[in-house]
């Protein structure tokens, strides 16, 4: 996708998440400079699979699995500082050599204990299914200006200020919530000390290092989690995730002008999942919904939940399309269909059909929506060592050609596999 006129390029999730953005983002990775991960927190799991190994990625951008390429992550995600530090150790205990390749944005809100405490007393009484994490309560501190930055540990005592305001603010809150756990003090200020060392030493501006990359003719990859429909604006609203998943969030996750990107890359499962509560029209449920979960191995990198699992949704991704404004697609789990006689595509909802790009806001009207499907043909035979569009079976080529007519955004790649080399480049 790089090219003289295109030196920065996002990479957005264009269903529920799960897509396999990690996948993409890790094979782009090889003709990057740069990647930045620019919203989101540790309740992201981004998957890639080397030879024979699994890596996890729930903080670091993808990209770390690139000798070369420079790992930044910006203002926009919410940093659990024992996880990263974890997950530093861990991919160098795996022969990773991280050296001085990551950077952390001054400006990064930390994600802390007590913000995990409150996120699961909170979740008992607003079923939204969360993972947990404390990416909720931590993204609320931000926008409350009670945060804890990066920078902010250069001041030690302003530090200590913050934790002891929070913790008795988060303790009255859990009593509240008529939870028994609670936060402590000391607990905080310990593990606060303890990564205070490692944070600043990787502490920058963001912003200016990408910008600076892209002046000087380098290649920038800004790398989103989740998916667009769980962005807090535009996402299916309650159930949604607690930052802007969609890529007018990248500029401002990472500092740079809206006008420093040059393309934003869409990916899409060949069909549709979601994990948690919330809206999902074209579900399928019983013995279909269970083989597609079977056949894609979908439960969650993050909590290990399985995934509900349906076809694909046009009017979604359409949808996805409009407030991303993608310029091209990535289609991924296309081996996942290869077993089945018939597969059905959704191309509208009975009714308004919400051909345009639109989809309701109202969750009522969501509910009410009927799915209309068009059934393509199965090609039932395995496309897991296919290389070239042309070699595809005609019915797969017939399938992802569909999607690209009823969407209008060129496909560019189709995954066929979880390894690195089951990826197709449309020519």
């Amino acid at each position: 996708m790089f090219g003289p006129s295109c030196r920065c390029v996002v990479v957005v999730g264009a269903q529920w998440g799960d897509e396999g953005k990690g996948k993409i983002v890790d094979v782009l990775s090889k003709s990057a400079d740069i990647v930045v991960r620019y919203q989101g927190g540790a309740n992201a799991g981004h998957t890639v699979v080397l030879g024979e190994e699994e890596f996890i990625l729930h903080q670091l951008p993808t990209g770390v699995l690139h000798s070369e390429v420079r790992c930044l992550i910006g203002n926009g995600v919410v940093l659990d500082p024992d996880t990263f530090v974890s997950e530093c150790e861990g991919l160098e205990a795996r022969g990773i050599d991280l050296g001085r390749r990551i950077a952390v944005s001054e400006r990064a809100h930390l994600v802390l204990p007590y913000h995990k405490l409150l996120d699961r007393a909170s979740e008992t009484r607003q079923k939204i299914g969360t993972t947990g994490r404390g990416i909720g309560p931590a993204y609320e501190d931000r926008t409350g200006r009670r945060g804890i930055r990066v920078g902010d540990l250069k001041s030690p005592e302003r530090t200590e200020c913050l934790v002891k305001q929070n913790v008795e603010r988060v303790n009255m809150l859990l009593d509240a919530l008529g939870s028994t756990e609670h936060a402590d003090e000391q607990e905080h200020l310990a593990l606060l000390e303890a990564v205070t060392p490692k944070l600043l030493s990787l502490s920058a501006d963001v912003g200016m290092l990408v910008q600076d990359a892209v002046d000087n003719g380098k290649n920038v990859l800004l790398e989103g989690a989740q998916g667009a429909l769980l962005d807090v604006d535009h996402g299916t609203y309650p159930f949604v995730t607690s930052s802007n998943t969609t890529a007018g969030a990248a500029a401002a996750g990472t500092g740079i002008g809206p006008l420093t990107i040059d393309a934003v890359l869409g990916v899409v499962k060949a069909y549709t999942t979601r994990v948690g509560n919330g809206p999902f029209p074209t579900e399928a449920l019983g013995d279909v919904g269970e083989r597609l979960r079977s056949m894609g191995g979908e439960f969650g990198a993050t909590t290990g939940r399985p995934r509900r699992c349906g076809w694909f949704d046009t009017a979604v991704v359409r949808y996805a399309a409009r407030v991303n404004g993608f310029t091209n697609l990535a289609v991924t789990k296309l081996d996942v269909l290869d077993e089945f006689d018939k597969i059905p595509v959704c191309v509208g909802y009975g009714g308004d059909g919400y051909s345009d790009g639109g989809f309701p806001a109202d969750l009522e009207a969501v509910d009410r929506l009927e799915p209309v499907y068009e059934e393509m043909e199965g090609w039932k035979q395995p496309t897991t060592d296919v290389r070239r569009f042309a070699d595809l079976p005609a019915q797969a080529r017939a399938y992802i050609e569909k999607l690209e007519s009823l969407l209008e955004v060129p496909v560019s790649f189709v995954s066929v596999g979880t390894r690195r080399d089951q990826l197709i480049e449309v020519e």
